[in-house]
């Protein structure tokens, strides 16, 4: 007879030695327009006068996000693990309603730091309200870009309390131009790929996993 192993802080903990290094971050690359685009300036030499009345050409907008946090996360290559703990939470209708959340998604490299036989635990049905806890640790309230956790950081002198879903919170601060993220317990991770935006929040990509207390 197999017998059910519960998931402890201590034993949350002890799974998550390593530190995920920190992501790596660079000045973005600006592209400048080539000098002679085609665009003549309105009155030059050899040039007829506009119409008058013409209506100008109409601005370039981005088209907003169609994507659910649920639906993107499901589809993407690097968060299978999350996905499959998402569903095994039944979480998939938070993620999917009106929010808007900021989610932390840890990838499936993240994950893989963790011992063997750590997934099948977290997945055992008598662990199902510890999974949720973890999980919904990942999820803030409300949408906040890298910019706003950048600006939240800097106005609460260098690090920003940010409450989860799960009750509990998550410190935010800086390590160079890296997002870090630190949990109740300790463990460190950093965003390495931000502003994923949803139709009902944004997703930063993280290198490592955000634990609550537990029990």
């Amino acid at each position: 007879m197999r017998s059910t192993v519960f998931l402890t802080p201590a034993l949350l903990a002890a799974t998550l030695v390593a530190v995920p290094a920190a992501a790596q971050t660079g000045a973005p690359t600006t592209q400048t327009p080539a000098a002679n685009s085609g665009v003549v300036p309105p009155g030059a030499p050899g040039t007829a006068a506009p119409a008058i009345g013409t209506p100008p050409a109409p601005a370039t907008t981005t088209p907003a996000a169609s994507t659910t946090i649920a639906a993107a996360i499901a589809a993407s290559p690097d968060h299978k693990t999350l996905q499959r703990l998402i569903v095994a939470a039944k979480l998939e209708p938070t993620l999917s309603g009106p929010g808007p959340y900021t989610v932390f998604a840890p990838k499936d490299s993240a994950f893989a730091l963790l011992p063997a036989g750590t997934l099948d635990t977290l997945l055992a049905p008598a662990n199902v309200a510890s999974l949720t806890t973890i999980l919904k640790n990942h999820v803030v309230a409300g949408a906040m870009t890298s910019d706003q956790l950048r600006a939240a950081i800097t106005s609460g002198g260098g690090k920003a309390t940010l409450a989860t879903l799960s009750g509990q919170s998550i410190t935010a601060s800086l390590e160079g131009q890296a997002i870090l993220l630190t949990d109740a317990v300790g463990n460190k991770s950093y965003i390495d790929k931000p502003d994923l935006k949803q139709s009902n929040g944004v997703i930063h990509s993280t290198n490592g996993i955000s634990l609550p207390k537990l029990g």
